[in-house]
């Protein structure tokens, strides 16, 4: 399995970045789920937002900002950031996990995902 990170780069406060996460190596019998963290310099890895195919979690800081959505067909994950901010500046990395799907309190936990990607860089600045 194999996670393949894209779509950072530098942007302004207030503007938009959509990152995307394609996935390859499950197969159709598979089921999993994804999930976007990230490390921002000096800070521990946290969990952004995560989907399975009937929900998607956001950490406080991102709700209503950014929106994660999934294309099955394009075995593609995106993270559509809108109104950006500084505090947003960090590697973002995409993380699947094989089996059952997470509830609220637990899908941000990092060690329950077994595959991740290699990061994007975001950066937020005027």
């Amino acid at each position: 399995v194999q996670l393949q990170a894209s779509g950072g780069g530098l942007v302004q406060p207030g503007g938009s970045l959509r990152l995307s996460c394609a996935v390859s190596g499950f197969t159709s019998s598979d089921y999993y789920t994804i999930a976007w963290f990230r490390q921002a310099p000096g800070k521990e890895r946290e969990g952004v937002s995560y989907i399975d195919d009937s929900t998607k979690f956001y950490t406080g800081s991102v709700k209503g900002r950014f929106t994660i959505s999934r294309d099955n067909a394009k075995n593609t994950v995106y993270l559509q950031m809108n109104s950006v901010k500084p505090d947003d500046t960090a590697v973002y990395y995409c993380a699947a996990r094989r089996g059952l799907r997470l509830i609220s309190s637990v899908w941000g936990q990092q060690e329950l995902y077994d595959y991740w990607g290699q990061g994007t860089l975001v950066t937020v600045s005027s």
